[in-house]
């Protein structure tokens, strides 16, 4: 399952948010994004963990929780929008 994890201190790594999600199980992945002009954090990320079950204990358990001085947002990463979203061509 890929897991959105939003409101990350952008000083947080990401093994660390790897080793706060290993807690719960396996984790396949754990991505960070940035700016691709900058390449400071965004503030968010995403973590994919291979077991269902494991991945739905973390979010409830991670949810609402203080890592970094910032209260995380955890739940189930929803699918990128058909067209990409976001931002035209450059």
């Amino acid at each position: 399952m890929n897991i959105y994890v939003g409101n990350l201190s952008y000083e947080v790594k990401e093994d660390e948010l790897q080793n706060l999600f290993a807690e719960f199980g396996t984790v396949v992945s754990a991505k960070i994004i940035s700016d691709r002009d900058s390449g400071r954090s965004k503030g968010f990320g995403f973590v994919e963990m291979q077991d269902d079950g494991e991945a739905e204990a973390a979010i409830e358990k991670l949810n609402g929780t203080e890592f970094g001085d910032r209260t995380l947002t955890v739940n189930q990463a929803r699918p990128k929008p058909e067209g990409g979203g976001g931002r035209g061509p450059r």
